[in-house]
C-alpha cells in the first residue's frame, strides 16, 4: 500500500484552477443574500387608481415594499398632507369606510375602498399603517371632490414634548368589574420639555384600541407648565366601557407624535356569566311551582266528597267508618239420621234377657 501510494504522483490545484472554482460557485453564494438585501433596502410604497373621486365612489389601492404577510388598515383622512401626518389623528379619518388588507410574501397588496367624506376639511391623503409590529405609514395625497378645504393649523409654540421613562397602568378594579362595571386604570408617565419654550397645561390625546381596530383617541388635559428642560409625572386617568374585555393597546399623543403605548389585558366578567345562568334555573323553576300551585287549586275533587281538613301540618284525620247492617237470625234444625227413629234409637238402659237352666 505504501509501494501504492509512493508511485501515483499526486496533483497539486493550481491558483487558476481555485479561481475557476470560486467563480463556479459565486452565484450560489450571492443567491441567498440578494432578496435579504432587497427586502431590507425597500421602503413602504402606495399607489392610488385614481388622485380624485368623489363620496359613494371607490379607488384601488396598491401598494409594495412592506413587511409580508402583515396587517395593514387603509383611511381616507382630512387635516393631513404627505410628510405632516394626520394632524387630528384617527378622529380625523372616515374610519366606517376604512378598509383592512393583508400584505402577501413578497410585501405587496391590492383591495379597493369606497370614498368617504372624513370629519375634517382637505387637504386629505390615503393614510396607509401597519396595525401590529414594527410600526410603518405611508401618506399618499388624495383629493375628495366636494368636500370642503382648508390650510392646516400652524405649531402651536417651541415646546417639545417627549416621553422620558417607561409608562405604566396604575390602580385596582373594584368587585364590581367583575359583574361587568367599567375597567379604570391610571396611566402614569414622565415627559421632559426638549423644546426651547415652556409648555403650559399640555393637551394630551389617549387613544384605546381592541384587536385590529384603530384606536379611539379622546383629548385630556394636564394641568401645570413644563419649563423647557424639565420633567415632570403626569397621571391621566383610563376607562373602558361596561363589559369589556380581551386585550386592548393603550397609546398618548402630543400634537401628531405618539409618545407611549402600553398594553393592557382585561380578564372577562364572569359575575354576569353566573348571574344570567342562576337567572335561567331560578325563573323555570318559580314558574313550575307557581303552575303546580294554580293546578292543585283549581283540579275538581273526585267522589263528590269534601276534602279533610286538618288543623296542623302533619296531623292525620280518619274518618269514621259507617256500622255494619245488624246480622239476620237464623233457625238451626238438626236433620234425624235416615236409619234410625226415635222409638228405634238404641238406649243405654237395655235389659238383658238370659235363658232358663
Amino acid at each position: 500500500m505504501r509501494m501504492y501510494e509512493a508511485d501515483v504522483p499526486r496533483r497539486e490545484a493550481g491558483p487558476a484552477q481555485t479561481l475557476a472554482v470560486l467563480f463556479a460557485l459565486l452565484p450560489f453564494l450571492l443567491l441567498p443574500l440578494a432578496p435579504r438585501a432587497t427586502a431590507a433596502d425597500a421602503q413602504p410604497d402606495v399607489k392610488l387608481s385614481r388622485q380624485q373621486a368623489g363620496a359613494g365612489g371607490d379607488i384601488t389601492v396598491s401598494g409594495s415594499g412592506w413587511r409580508p404577510n402583515t396587517l395593514l388598515m387603509m383611511l381616507i383622512c382630512g387635516q393631513a398632507a404627505p410628510g405632516k401626518g394626520v394632524i387630528g389623528g384617527t378622529n380625523a379619518c372616515a374610519n366606517a369606510g376604512g378598509r383592512a388588507v393583508t400584505t402577501d410574501a413578497k410585501g405587496a397588496f391590492s383591495k379597493k375602498m369606497p370614498v368617504a367624506e372624513p370629519p375634517k376639511p382637505c387637504p386629505c391623503v390615503v393614510h396607509v399603517a401597519t396595525v401590529t409590529g414594527e410600526q410603518a405609514l405611508v401618506d399618499a395625497p388624495f383629493v375628495v371632490a366636494g368636500h370642503p378645504t382648508a390650510p392646516l393649523p400652524g405649531p402651536t409654540g417651541g415646546g417639545r414634548l417627549a416621553v422620558l421613562a417607561a409608562t405604566r397602568l396604575e390602580g385596582d378594579s373594584g368587585i364590581l368589574v367583575f359583574f361587568g362595571a367599567p375597567s379604570s386604570r391610571r396611566l402614569e408617565f414622565t415627559v421632559g420639555n426638549l423644546g426651547s419654550e415652556p409648555v403650559k397645561d399640555p393637551v394630551f390625546q389617549i387613544g384605546t384600541a381592541h384587536g385590529v381596530f384603530a384606536p379611539q383617541w379622546e383629548e385630556q388635559q394636564w394641568r401645570g407648565t413644563i419649563a423647557p428642560g424639565q420633567k415632570v409625572l403626569v397621571k391621566l386617568p383610563v376607562q373602558l366601557s361596561a363589559g369589556a374585555h380581551g386585550d386592548y393597546q393603550i397609546s398618548v399623543k402630543y400634537g401628531t407624535k405618539v409618545l407611549a403605548e402600553q398594553p393592557w389585558g382585561v380578564g372577562r366578567p364572569w359575575g354576569v356569566t353566573i348571574f344570567w345562568i342562576l337567572l335561567a334555573v331560578v325563573v323555570p323553576a318559580a314558574a313550575f311551582r307557581i303552575g303546580m300551585a294554580v293546578v292543585d287549586r283549581v283540579r275538581p275533587r273526585g267522589n263528590g266528597r269534601p276534602r279533610p281538613r286538618a288543623t296542623g301540618r302533619h296531623r292525620t284525620v280518619r274518618l269514621r267508618r259507617p256500622p255494619d247492617p245488624a246480622p239476620r237470625s237464623t233457625t238451626t234444625t238438626t236433620a234425624a239420621l235416615p236409619w234410625f227413629t226415635p222409638d228405634s234409637a238404641p238406649s243405654d238402659n237395655r235389659s238383658t234377657t238370659k235363658g232358663h237352666s
